[in-house]
């Protein structure tokens, strides 16, 4: 099995900074990547950034709306990746959802994404 886990949501003040983090553990093989993304009711779960594993190391891409003040980074245990983000804004409000691409020994497809149950992040003004 894989687990995924994210951690450090909560309520934030408008400007203040914030980290995320979000650790994957069980039978992993292969890591392609790891994401963020959020989203927030009646709106379509959006892509924030990734760390995508490459022969020059990770490699970081983001959404443009988040560009200069979010970054992702691995960071800690082998599998655990970190989203800063350095000046909240209200409209970062949302449930911050963390997502691996990996090949595990776990039952069904051996290429998957896993996710996890996501950290409620509120920015209060």
């Amino acid at each position: 099995q894989v687990l995924v886990e994210e951690s450090g949501g909560g309520l934030v003040r408008d400007g203040e900074s914030l980290r995320l983090s979000c650790t994957a553990s069980g039978s992993i093989l292969s890591v392609d990547s790891m994401g963020w993304y959020r989203q927030t009711p009646g709106n379509q779960r959006e892509w924030v950034a990734t760390t995508q594993t490459t022969n020059r190391g990770n490699v970081a891409t983001y959404a443009e709306s988040v560009k200069g003040r979010f970054t992702i980074s691995r960071d800690g245990a082998k599998y655990t990746v970190v989203l800063d983000v350095s000046s909240v804004k209200p409209e970062d409000t949302a449930v911050y959802y963390c997502k691996i691409y990996a090949y595990a020994l776990t039952t069904g497809q051996g290429w998957a994404d896993y996710w996890g149950q996501g950290t409620q992040v509120t920015v209060s003004s």
